[in-house]
């Protein structure tokens, strides 16, 4: 008897603690939502200029038809979303991207559902900014960026990848042309000196020339500072030129801190090499249209310098 009083006793304190426990549980409801809320990242497709958003307005489900009150919209949404505590990364709303998901997944492209349906799907993988209450200008700006930068990443790892094996160390070409880039950004840097440098590479493509660009802070202790994507997507396009064969170039200015005016230097880049341009052709390489060949006026406060000469590799590439 005194066991079946005991378990019984027991099944009656662990309803009253049931009961308990579900009576407290909505009073903490409504913040566990809230603390939820700040934890999920939220994803917005942003439309980046006017000939994407018109292509849009075909839609009749598109609520949109002004592209700057769209962006004001855009703009007042993201706010919200911030003030809630959210964190929101920007993606791009490609049109044509999302006319070709909504073939390959059979879904009707004028819904609303869709475009959400594409946003969560397909651009999260995207280029993307986080969103910290910039401007919405600012913002695009960051975008277009981003999506260059990405687009140049991609293009350029393509032609690492078709290279296949070097013939002269074993491994990948993608491997061992990207260890030999990384080492020649370095060297460019020592060269240079402390400063702040800005530094551009173009190569040559079938679809076009590829642009990566990277800023360098150099410290006189020998520190350097620098945004690592930049970075990556730099060296990519510097392996590719080796890679492919194809000659590339590259252009170093230093902005001084004082009246002093900036410097900018060249070299070209071939077999990853980069071997020092002469003052009158760093001349002609900036102060030339790239698309048009005509003459470009000099900056004002620009002085133009021969490019400077590399110390040797520190990567043996035949190791």
């Amino acid at each position: 008897m005194s066991s079946t009083t005991n378990r019984t006793a027991a099944r009656r304190t662990d309803r009253r603690r049931s009961t308990a426990r579900s009576t407290v549980r909505p009073r903490h409801s409504a913040a566990h939502r809230r603390a939820l809320r700040r934890e999920a990242a939220t994803v917005v497709a942003l439309l980046l200029d006017e000939a994407d958003f018109a292509a849009m307005t075909e839609y009749q489900t598109f609520a949109f038809d002004d592209y700057p009150r769209y962006l004001h919209a855009v703009d007042a949404f993201l706010r919200h979303l911030h003030a809630q505590g959210s964190h929101v990364a920007v993606t791009l709303f490609d049109p044509d991207g999302y006319a070709a998901y909504c073939t390959t997944t059979r879904q009707p492209p004028d819904s609303a559902t869709t475009r959400t349906r594409y946003t969560a799907e397909a651009t999260a993988a995207g280029p993307a900014v986080t969103y910290t209450r910039q401007p919405v200008s600012l913002l695009r700006a960051q975008l277009a960026h981003e999506a260059d930068r990405r687009a140049t990443w991609e293009s350029a790892t393509d032609a690492l990848t078709r290279a296949g094996t070097c013939p002269d160390c074993g491994q990948d070409v993608a491997h061992c042309t990207f260890d030999r880039a990384s080492d020649t950004l370095l060297r460019l840097v020592e060269t240079v000196g402390p400063g702040r440098h800005h530094i551009v590479c173009s190569l040559p493509s079938d679809d076009g020339p590829l642009l990566a660009a990277v800023h360098v802070e150099a410290d006189t202790d020998g520190m350097v500072h620098l945004a690592e994507n930049d970075a990556l997507v730099l060296c990519t396009v510097m392996a590719a030129s080796t890679a492919t064969g194809r000659a590339g170039g590259v252009v170093l200015r230093t902005t001084h801190t004082d009246e002093r005016p900036d410097v900018v230097r060249g070299w070209s880049l071939h077999d990853g090499t980069l071997h020092p341009l002469t003052e009158a052709e760093v001349f002609n390489a900036y102060c030339t249209d790239a698309a048009t060949g005509d003459p470009v006026p000099p900056e004002p406060g620009v002085v133009y310098q021969a490019g400077l000469p590399l110390p040797p590799p520190r990567i043996d590439h035949t190791g």
